[in-house]
């Protein structure tokens, strides 16, 4: 009588540990390639691999393009226009920032963009400002896009520290036209000197960075606090992909991934968080540690 083997109940394997254990030689070996000091908070719950990967590319790179939005300076205490910080008296601080809201208003849109300037005023720099300040003088071949904006100031529309205007709890001043800024000039009502959702961004701003993306491959990217939904500015993402570059992207919310530019591919890097937190733990291998500020976010 013979018996086949085949046909009788398998033994259930143990749980192997190959793999676990092949995990853990593969972290030890990325932990040499660190010096002691840099490697990021452990309460930021970056990956390792994710970490050594970008460190590695970044110390390689020379020609680095960098995108910065409202999210790099919410550290500071400056409301971003989008998420939580951007409601503004129960307004959307998309439709504020529009031509068509300032005509139809422009004391209240004037006193929108003074609030912004006098809590900007108030802010310092935190880590993540002076770690890229650090970076752009170590890299010479850096260049950075800002969204972020500033404001002229008029007399009529000083902001007392008693009361916080942006709460609707508030009643705004009726600020007559003519207590507005006016062009010394023509006398025409003046606006605040920002690019507004719908217009054009300057030609000069943009021949300075088509000519720099002209001046030879992109090594990388980095998107700094923001959604990326505003052009031009997001389509300098393809550009330095075009251009050979790998993106990193830095913020709390996760890419849009339906949407073909912001949508990361292989070779890119995701850190979610506070850039403000995050942007100084990841290149202090190339710019140092960035100690703690004792005044960060508001000085007053």
């Amino acid at each position: 009588m013979t018996t086949n083997y085949s046909q009788l109940p398998s033994r259930p394997k143990r749980p192997s540990k190959f793999a676990e254990e092949l995990r853990k030689r593969y972290a030890k070996q990325q932990l040499r390639k660190v010096p002691r000091g840099t490697l990021p908070l452990a309460t930021l719950d970056i990956p390792l691999e994710l970490y050594v990967s970008f460190v590695e590319h970044l110390k390689s790179s020379t020609r680095i393009l960098a995108l910065f939005g409202a999210g790099l300076s919410a550290a500071s205490g400056v409301p971003t226009f989008r998420g939580a910080g951007g409601f503004w008296r129960e307004h959307d601080a998309t439709e504020l920032a529009t031509p068509a809201a300032f005509n139809r208003d422009p004391s209240f849109a004037w006193q929108f963009y003074n609030y912004r300037r006098h809590i900007a005023l108030k802010a310092t720099p935190n880590r993540a400002h002076i770690a890229l300040a650090k970076l752009a003088e170590k890299k010479p071949q850096f260049l950075a896009i800002s969204q972020n904006i500033d404001n002229p100031l008029v007399p009529a529309l000083e902001v007392t520290e008693e009361c916080d205007i942006s709460d609707v709890k508030y009643p705004l001043k009726d600020i007559p036209r003519e207590n507005l800024l006016h062009c010394p000039q023509c006398q025409s009502l003046l606006r605040p000197a920002v690019v507004w959702f719908g217009e054009p961004v300057p030609m000069p701003a943009i021949d300075r960075i088509h000519n720099w993306l002209d001046g030879g491959k992109v090594d990388l990217m980095l998107v700094v606090g923001t959604s990326a939904q505003v052009f031009p500015a997001a389509s300098y993402i393809h550009a330095a992909r075009v251009a050979g570059a790998r993106i990193a992207v830095f913020n709390l919310d996760q890419p849009e991934m339906d949407e073909p530019i912001t949508r990361l591919r292989e070779g890119d890097w995701f850190f979610q968080g506070d850039a403000g937190a995050v942007i100084p733990e990841v290149l202090k291998e190339v710019v140092g540690v960035i100690p703690e500020l004792k005044h960060a976010g508001n000085s007053a």
